[in-house]
């Protein structure tokens, strides 16, 4: 069950790609979009990373930060960022402590197999450091529209 719309957003600081360190105390005052997926390049993390991509002067102008999360290094990161010209920070979750305190490790079933992994979601954090808004099981076709258009009825850029 993802966090609950209202909740205090769990802190957390953890490494990111270019050897850099995100903290979401940082963020402080300001929106922020922070989603998880599973796997760096991969068909539908590629996808919903180019999506926030090419939105992102639109994010931007709203005073919005994008923040990806995932268990890959940051090396993986690095070449991930690089290969799709990715402009936002992407955050190495190899320990999946980040993912568990955002409730997004879960068991998982594919062929009949389980195993352990990021479900794709998506908290935008408000100024005051509380989930605004919460998308579970993310569906990549129009998620970054509906991302774009919660941030707007939440007021965020006004």
């Amino acid at each position: 069950m993802a966090l609950a719309e209202g909740s205090k957003a769990p802190a957390f600081t953890a490494a990111t790609d270019g050897n850099g360190s995100f903290s979401l105390a940082k963020t402080k005052g300001s929106w922020l979009v922070l989603y998880f997926y599973p796997k760096d390049d991969t068909s539908g993390c590629t996808a919903e990373a180019c999506g926030f991509r090419d939105t992102m002067q639109d994010i931007t102008a709203m005073g919005v930060t994008v923040v990806g999360v995932s268990p890959d290094a940051p090396k993986k990161h690095d070449a991930f960022k690089k290969k799709y010209d990715l402009n936002f920070t992407l955050v190495s979750d190899e320990d999946h402590s980040v993912c568990e305190a955002y409730d997004t490790w879960k068991e998982k079933s594919m062929y009949g197999r389980k195993y352990m992994g990021v479900e794709r979601t998506t908290y935008i954090i408000n100024p005051q450091g509380k989930i605004a808004a919460t998308f579970a099981k993310v569906s990549v076709p129009g998620h970054v529209d509906a991302v774009m258009a919660r941030l707007q009825e939440l007021g965020a850029g006004a």
